[in-house]
């Protein structure tokens, strides 16, 4: 059982599953999940990231790793400095959250003498980004100077790095079923419409919950299917004929097509440097496998996860994992090359997580203090690294231009051979 939204959220998401139930009747009765997603998450002023609501930590929907622990952030400035002592240049970070990585980065980086020349900052939601000014504002002078805030990727091509954490499983994404070795659409209608002949009513989510907005004015929304359009279905043929194994019918599961204009955009403002990506995902054969059969859609509601995107709709967020063969792919077909893929654990390993645990800010406090931050770091440390935890199910992916020098963070491990 989920939460119950409280009277302002449940009235926002009322708000937000009306402007969906228009799409649909304009649309003619049927969205692709990949536009209902993209409604339900960035609508302007409605959308989860658009509108304003805590949404990152203990009052919001979910944690990330940079804010579970400064010691993921702390390594991740590792590798920046190791990017920037090389060719100089500027940080670009995309969706950063509270601000917490980039005032981590930041701190570190000046510390080892490596600041860039910018810390630039890309975020989509309003709320984030005053909270992101608001943790910026407590840097020093020298370090909150170098950060600006943009509505847009940079015109003029950069040098350095750029971050994303958990921005590739916000992407939205579409959703298929297998019908008979053929692929079809798993889109959105609105329920008590009849189906045209076009559409199939799809077998309902499981995941309900007291909290669905289905009060008076609410459009309540199930999934139909409708044959795949003709792009979708070449990537299906593309992506089946390079499974181990076929996939049985009913399988459902994502494909997210906006990883390749997404990681070009990318490409187009880098001259020179380094993309690191950090998220939950797989390569493709695992991603794509047999047992797999429900997809990895999730979403995410005070906490709690669950597999039903229309519930609290407009209020909680909705992820799917990330495909990482098709990262690379899109990383080849803009220019760039892969210069590492390991786990999350393997990453921050590689970075020296180990001695940070140990170190950290000793003699701050006196020997007591000392043992108490040891044994906290000890246990923040255990979340990123454990396989139970973040530590296999996330991963960190590398991609470069003109960078050839080996990266560190990937110098413990190297998946590339599984893409």
């Amino acid at each position: 059982m989920l939460p119950l939204p409280t009277r302002a959220e449940l009235a926002h998401s009322i708000s937000v599953a009306r402007m969906i139930g228009e799409h649909i009747a304009a649309a003619g009765g049927w969205l692709s999940f990949e536009t209902f997603m993209q409604l339900a998450l960035y609508a302007p002023g409605l959308g989860y990231y658009s509108a304003g609501s805590a949404k990152i930590g203990r009052d919001g929907d979910f944690t990330t790793a940079p804010e579970l622990s400064d010691l993921f952030s702390q390594c991740v400035a590792r590798q920046c400095a190791q990017v920037l002592g090389r060719i100089g240049g500027s940080v670009l970070e995309l969706g950063a959250g509270t601000g917490r990585m980039a005032a981590s980065v930041l701190e570190t980086l000046a510390s080892v003498g490596a600041l860039p020349d910018q810390y630039a900052i890309l975020e989509v939601s309003a709320d984030l980004r005053d909270r992101q000014r608001a943790r910026i504002e407590q840097l020093p002078a020298e370090l909150k100077r170098r950060v600006a805030w943009l509505d847009s990727l940079p015109a003029e091509r950069m040098r350095g790095v750029i971050l994303a954490n958990e921005v590739l499983d916000a992407l939205p994404c579409q959703r298929v079923v297998v019908r008979s070795g053929d692929v079809r659409s798993l889109g959105v209608r609105l329920a008590g419409h009849p189906p045209t002949d076009a559409d199939q009513q799809a077998p309902a989510f499981t995941a309900r919950s007291a909290a669905s907005p289905r009060g008076p004015g609410a459009e309540p929304f199930v999934a139909s299917e409708r044959s795949a359009d003709e792009a979708l279905q070449r990537e299906w043929q593309r992506l089946k004929g390079g499974l181990p194994a076929a996939l049985p019918d009913g399988y459902r599961t994502e494909v997210c097509m906006q990883v390749q204009p997404w990681i070009a955009s990318l490409a187009d403002c880098l001259d020179r440097g380094v993309v690191l990506l950090f998220d939950y995902g797989l390569p493709r054969a695992h991603y794509y496998h047999p047992q797999r059969s429900n997809g990895t859609l999730r979403c995410h509601f005070r906490h709690r996860a669950h597999d039903d995107p229309f519930v609290n709709v407009g209020i909680q967020d909705i992820t799917a994992w990330v495909d990482f063969t098709r990262v690379a792919e899109a990383a080849d077909a803009a220019g760039l090359q892969v210069r590492g893929f390991a786990t999350q654990a393997a990453f921050l390993l590689g970075l020296g997580i180990e001695a940070l645990v140990a170190g950290g800010e000793a003699g701050a406090r006196g020997p007591d203090a000392d043992i108490r931050a040891q044994a906290r770091r000890a246990s923040e440390a255990r979340q990123l690294l454990m396989p139970g935890e973040m530590g296999e199910v996330f991963k960190a992916i590398a991609l470069a231009r003109d960078f050839d020098e080996p990266l560190r963070g990937f110098s413990l491990q190297d998946l590339r051979h599984l893409l």
